[in-house]
């Protein structure tokens, strides 16, 4: 039974995905911990909590729930809802201290964008360290105590993309889908295939389309970062679209179930919903910057001189950007054009040797990415600071 519940409400959370599913921050047990079991965090997304749990099914350790809104761990890092603060409180209110001898914390590494690590050390005395991307690799860190470079890269693949298809269709359909129901029956079901059919062939050919945005020395007019697509030159996602609409044209006059009002009304309502989906498809993925966020222009900058090769930079970043030169203790920027802009390694330079800068050659300094959170428009406003204690 508990199986059967599990799975429904990965069912529901996965159709409604673009909700906030929150649980009960809280100190979990898995298995049966002791004295030296490992200590983790993640966030209060209850799907994500889940996962988590099943990963380490078998093991023995103990899992802290911090209070993020029931939001994931990438997405309420880089809101500001899942911050030092947030980590220092269920720290502190969990009671988790007194059932560990060490003072080892791991936290997910997608968390690195908002979560502070050296504020957590400052404030409470334990020693913070990023695990693996991904929960389910989380066996396999534990049992080596060492993170391999496939365990730090994010990934897009197919199943995620799925599920990312299902939670653009599900929304659409049931929307338009009520509609239609109440007033034209008969175009239910031709809809509901269409919803579903273009939010599968554009995840499923994600690979496919386009890599970047904008480069991110070259700033567009203002205009352009509110075009719908992902891509502004409208490229491969359109042709998608436009065999989507050859394919139902063929179809169409083969059986002879339409006229040209006909394929014209269909070729419009489909280009609705891909303009739908492709209003956010880099936001919804771990591999782009969403295409409503300026953020997108920026790049990365290293201060030489100030850095001492402390490797934070190479630990943390999702995409593999940095190597340490270990003859100079230095980091270099191996592969500037596979950033993403998280500013991750921006957060957690222990010599803040790394900043943000725009196109114009403006240095934007750590302490205002720390300071500054992402809202849902991509702007960045001033990230709330509760008290540790609560």
């Amino acid at each position: 039974m508990r199986r059967l519940t599990d799975f429904l409400r990965d069912v529901a959370q996965t159709c409604l995905r673009m909700l906030r599913w929150p649980t009960e921050p809280r100190l979990i047990a898995v298995g049966r911990p002791g004295r030296e079991s490992p200590v983790l965090v993640t966030c209060n997304y209850d799907l994500t909590v889940r996962r988590v749990v099943r990963a380490l099914r078998g093991l023995n350790a103990y899992l802290l729930v911090a209070p993020t809104r029931g939001i994931n761990v990438w997405c309420s890092a880089a809101s500001g809802d899942f911050s030092a603060h947030q980590v220092i409180s269920i720290l502190r209110t969990s009671g988790v201290g007194s059932l560990v001898d060490h003072r080892r914390l791991i936290l997910p590494q997608l968390s690195a964008t908002g979560v502070e690590r050296k504020l957590i050390e400052q404030r409470t005395g334990w020693h913070v360290v990023f695990g693996p991307i991904y929960a389910r690799d989380l066996p396999s860190y534990l049992a080596t105590g060492h993170k391999t470079e496939a365990m730090r890269q994010v990934r897009f693949p197919l199943f995620d993309r799925l599920e990312m298809a299902v939670a653009w269709a599900f929304p659409i359909s049931a929307v338009g889908g009520l509609a239609l129901a109440i007033g034209w029956r008969r175009l239910l079901f031709p809809f509901l295939a269409m919803a579903w059919g273009m939010s599968l062939a554009l995840y499923a050919l994600f690979p496919w389309l386009p890599g970047k945005i904008e480069s991110a020395g070259r700033k567009a007019p203002g205009w352009t970062r509110y075009l719908i697509f992902f891509d502004p030159a409208v490229r491969r996602n359109l042709t998608i679209w436009m065999l989507f609409v050859a394919g139902l044209g063929a179809y169409g006059f083969q059986q002879g179930i339409w006229n040209v009002k006909s394929l014209a009304g269909w070729s419009l309502a489909s280009f609705l919903v891909v303009l739908l989906i492709s209003m956010d498809l880099a936001g919804s993925t771990p591999l782009y910057k969403s295409g409503l966020h300026e953020d997108r222009f920026l790049h990365i900058v290293l201060d030489e001189a100030a850095c001492q090769g402390r490797s934070m930079c190479w630990e943390v970043c999702p995409k593999n950007c940095y190597v340490i030169d270990p003859d100079r203790h230095k980091a270099v920027i191996a592969l500037p054009n596979a950033c993403v802009q998280c500013g991750a390694c921006v957060v957690q330079c222990p010599e803040d040797a790394l900043a943000f800068a725009t196109p114009a050659g403006e240095r934007i300094p750590p302490e205002v990415i720390r300071t500054y959170k992402l809202n849902m428009l991509g702007k960045r406003a001033k990230q709330a600071t509760p008290s540790a204690n609560r």
